[in-house]
């Protein structure tokens, strides 16, 4: 397969938070870059205004971003969180989670698939979380769309390795960014954090993206279809 580097690595939601750093990491490396977002804004690269979830625009803009040159990966990182208690959350409010997190990554998969195939190859990064493995109250939606990241992963691993296309998943734990600075600014979320992560802190974007980058700069062409847990030990811990 070519390299890495004789292409451009797209990243979804890469306006804001983890996204923003790892097109940040990415470039920083010497990777061309281009994001895809909502806002259509970005520090690095080309920036590309799209809904993930609008299948016919992304359809367009990976093909645009193509028009300029092979690509040769891509970073799945768009996403939403929701609560709701289970007996509370309707129908509507999954297939929503449902829609950004799982079936929008799948449909992104797709459709770079013919991309990285003219390329000779590629490598696809999918950010999911470590909830995929775990039991979480009022996180259904998120718990369940998060764990069938990780199954479509394994599944288009095993598919498209025969085109030099490997795909990851790299699934956080609690990362503090921009998006959710309230959030853990409550004094009961930095209490349960310092209980019950191993490492006694929330994680940073910058170290999601060093993760992503070293697995492009890397390119360890035999590593594909694993999830790899980046949570302080959080999801292994019983303390």
């Amino acid at each position: 397969m070519n390299s890495l580097r004789d292409g451009t690595i797209v990243v979804t939601g890469g306006s804001r938070g983890i996204g923003a750093a790892i097109a940040q990491d990415l470039h920083g490396r010497g990777f061309r870059v281009a994001t895809v977002s909502r806002s259509g804004t970005s520090a690095v690269g080309q920036a590309y205004a799209c809904d993930v979830t609008d299948e016919d625009l992304l359809r367009r803009v990976l093909a645009e971003i193509a028009a300029q040159g092979p690509i040769t990966g891509l970073v799945n990182n768009a996403g939403m969180h929701t609560e709701a208690k289970s007996a509370d959350l309707s129908t509507a409010a999954l297939e929503a989670v449902f829609r950004t997190n799982a079936t929008a990554l799948f449909i992104a998969c797709r459709e770079v698939q013919p991309h990285l195939v003219a390329a000779g190859g590629g490598l696809i990064v999918n950010i999911g979380s470590f909830f995929d493995k775990m039991g979480v109250a009022r996180n259904l939606a998120y718990c369940a769309a998060k764990a069938a990241v990780g199954a479509m992963t394994r599944c288009l691993a095993v598919e498209w390795a025969r085109h030099d296309i490997r795909v990851i998943d790299v699934a956080p734990g609690y990362i503090a960014t921009d998006l959710n600075r309230d959030a853990f600014a409550d004094p009961r979320l930095q209490d349960y954090i310092k209980r019950r992560v191993p490492s006694r802190r929330a994680g940073k974007p910058e170290e999601v993206a060093r993760l992503v980058g070293a697995l492009y700069d890397s390119d360890i062409a035999y590593l594909t279809g694993e999830t790899i847990y980046l949570d302080g030990g959080h999801g292994m811990g019983h303390q």
